[in-house]
């Protein structure tokens, strides 16, 4: 018998561990810390399935952005576990958080950014609102359960992976179409361009990467010593902002 939406992706979810309470009912919390410099940027955060904001301000995210881009506002936004299970969290990211921002702020750029769920988050976004973010961060990304990766592995990769006819995100398919959007991406260099990927070399999830490193420019990608914490994402975040700063100074130099 197949599972109801929320169960499953709860089921999915639920690695280990309590889950922060969520109302879905209630708009997404939000948290904005202002850049120290006049704001040109916006850096917006997505959680792991166990924080909240609390936990999103305690991690260090905050200050490594703003250490590698003092011209960066950061909003970190609570996109919990309910929102997910709601069957909507992209397209509410989007209303609530992202383009409000957009409008108050006027920024020359807009990343999003994202922790395991929260790196699932980033993906599902970027599937519904395609090309519109001008960089995507992917920390250690939740990429879907054994039977999806091994579709996909048994296929040879990504790029030989039979997709079969696109269709809409529905509760029995947002894996297979989330790797749907992943295949695309590695099809689209110049969309690939736009995402970097950073993990540790003993995160619980690191045995999935191999899947999604070949959809992504390899020099955007980075495995750093530990394990599935703000410990290391925090500080590859911060590596990741001045890489794509730097990467940007080398293609304007004649």
């Amino acid at each position: 018998m197949r599972l109801p939406f929320a169960a499953a992706l709860a089921l999915i979810l639920t690695l280990c561990g309590c889950v922060p309470p969520s109302d879905p009912g209630k708009p997404i919390p939000t948290l904005l810390l202002p850049a120290q410099q006049p704001a040109q940027r916006l850096v917006v955060v997505l959680p792991g399935r166990a924080d909240d904001l609390d936990a999103l301000r305690r991690s260090g995210m905050t200050e490594a952005i703003q250490t590698a881009w003092p011209d960066a506002d950061v909003l970190l936004a609570e996109l919990t576990l309910g929102y997910y299970m709601q069957g909507r969290a992209a397209e509410r990211l989007h209303v609530e958080v992202i383009a409000p921002a957009r409008e108050r702020g006027g920024y020359r750029e807009v990343w999003l950014a994202g922790a395991s769920m929260g790196g699932m988050g980033v993906l599902m976004y970027d599937q519904l609102h395609p090309g519109e973010m001008d960089g995507l961060v992917l920390l250690a990304p939740y990429l879907g359960d054994a039977k999806q990766l091994r579709e996909i592995s048994d296929a040879g990769g990504v790029a030989q992976w039979d997709a079969g006819a696109s269709q809409e995100m529905a509760p029995d398919n947002w894996q297979h179409e989330m790797w749907r959007h992943i295949q695309r991406l590695s099809r689209n260099p110049d969309e690939a361009r736009r995402v970097w990927l950073a993990f540790g070399d003993r995160d619980r999830l690191r045995k999935s990467m191999p899947l999604l490193i070949p959809a992504l420019q390899q020099d955007q990608v980075m495995m750093r010593k530990g394990g599935h914490t703000w410990t290391v994402w925090s500080p590859a975040m911060g590596e990741v902002l001045r890489q794509a700063d730097a990467k940007r100074d080398r293609s304007k130099t004649p």
